[in-house]
């Protein structure tokens, strides 16, 4: 079964409490994490920012909407109870509880309203924009996932109409703001002309030149095929080198991708997505657009409170 949404969470999680002691975070996601039956994958996946698993997300947020609720409170940091309300539900014996069930208590409602833009409670229809599956968190990182997609695809089509000479600039910049080469002024030397087949570029691998890397870098349309790395890694022997990077805005067959795995020559395969994504990571042809800054309460800080 999948790994199961904040909402399904939250009953589970309820009734965890229900022996009135306290309860850590980290015993409720072990605990549930049985429950739920699921495998060592599943508790390893983590959201799309790689920060924290996403299981142990959902956990959180269910504990948050719950203790919004009134029906468990924090004791100390990092553990938490169940009230009298929580009880009085549990004796209800509910089906379930999800974030319509907790519409009730108007100390949810407050919480689930603020911070109000306009004299009128969050609508219906503004909840159907969001997947009510997922975690606030959830949702930002995928959305911001997005963005970055839809960056990345209008990057590569800017980098497809650019000349080739630009294009082995741009590669030298990245490879430069990757730690590559020291400075820029002595980063990049061409060796050959673009499409000869030959290299395009060496590039220092550290910044005392204790070894090199040599570059091809294509624009193209078309998947690069077993032949073309055949060739690249051909000229590499013709310059005794040991390391090369191949550089595509297009793809590479699985063809390809075998030779590179099986031979002595250790050479790097980027394709168009990587490239982008790397472009964005290391902010080259990218400028940042706006930043959000999200913050959330200093345990630390009230710890002698």
């Amino acid at each position: 079964m999948p790994i199961p949404d904040y909402q399904a969470i939250m009953l589970p999680l309820l009734k965890l409490t229900t022996d009135q002691k306290e309860h850590s975070l980290r015993e409720a996601i072990e605990v549930l994490a049985d429950h739920f039956q699921l495998t060592e994958a599943q508790r390893k996946e983590l959201l799309p920012s790689g920060r924290q698993p996403t299981f142990d997300n959902r956990i959180g947020w269910a504990r948050a909407y719950l203790k919004k609720a009134g029906l468990i409170k924090s004791t100390k940091r990092g553990y938490f109870q169940i009230t009298n309300r929580g009880l009085d539900i549990i004796t209800s014996n509910p089906v379930e509880i999800n974030a319509k069930f907790l519409n009730q208590f108007p100390e949810f409602l407050e919480f689930k309203n603020y911070p109000q833009q306009s004299d009128k409670p969050i609508s219906n229809e503004n909840e159907a924009n969001l997947d009510t599956t997922r975690t606030p968190e959830e949702n930002l990182e995928i959305a911001i996932e997005k963005l970055t997609q839809d960056l990345a695809s209008d990057l590569l089509q800017t980098i497809k109409t650019s000349s080739p000479a630009f294009f082995e600039k741009l590669v030298v910049d990245l490879l430069v703001k990757m730690g590559y080469g020291g400075t820029r002024k002595d980063a990049g030397k061409t060796v050959g002309r673009s499409g000869d087949g030959g290299i395009d570029g060496i590039i220092n691998e550290d910044r005392l030149g204790l070894d090199v890397i040599y570059i091809q870098a294509k624009r193209w349309e078309n998947s690069v095929c077993r032949p073309e790395i055949q060739k690249f890694a051909g000229a590499l022997q013709g310059f005794r080198a040991k390391k090369g990077v191949f550089i595509t805005t297009s793809t590479f067959t699985s063809e390809a991708k075998d030779y590179v795995s099986r031979i002595d020559t250790k050479i790097i395969l980027i394709d168009g997505e990587t490239l982008t994504n790397l472009m964005i990571e290391n902010n080259v042809g990218v400028a940042p657009f706006a930043v959000y800054e999200i913050k959330k309460v200093d345990s630390d800080y009230f710890t002698d409170s």
